[in-house]
């Protein structure tokens, strides 16, 4: 196998009320993929249904107004993500609600880590602390007196 830089692949799975999926906050992503980033792996939406059943949902139309709003999004899927991984998604919400899972790799450690790696160091573990973590920990420390 020949050594390349690959960044930390994570995923973030979004649920969507009432399945209103309108397409707000993806001209980010979009500036994320173009600026190097990130590179997007997999984009997917689901709808829930009864029992354990769902569906996919296109993201050219997320909106089912039958005009495309994320065809640039189209057919990003890497086959990282099976049909369990989607069940497993879909599980995490109610039945008529949508769920978005996206994988995606953080490109700009990919280098980095190579670069220590041909300088002898050896990735020991790599995790994701929570955002919700993260904030009510700077919360708690705002909160104490100076």
């Amino acid at each position: 196998m020949t050594e390349r830089d690959v960044g930390p692949i994570d995923y973030l799975a979004l649920e969507f009320p009432h399945a209103k999926v309108t397409g707000s906050g993806m001209a980010i992503l979009l500036n994320l993929a173009d600026a190097g980033i990130i590179r997007i792996l997999d984009l997917r939406f689901l709808l829930r249904g009864e029992g354990d059943s769902f569906s996919v949902i296109a993201v050219t139309d997320l909106d089912n107004d039958g005009e495309l709003d994320l065809a640039v999004f189209e057919g990003v899927e890497s086959g990282l993500l099976d049909h369990d991984d989607l069940a497993a998604a879909a599980a995490l919400v109610a039945p008529g609600t949508a769920v978005g899972v996206l994988v995606y790799e953080n490109t700009w450690a990919g280098p980095f880590v190579t670069a220590m790696t041909q300088a002898g160091a050896q990735l020991l573990a790599s995790a994701r602390i929570p955002a919700t973590d993260v904030i009510s920990a700077l919360d708690s420390l705002e909160a104490q007196p100076a």
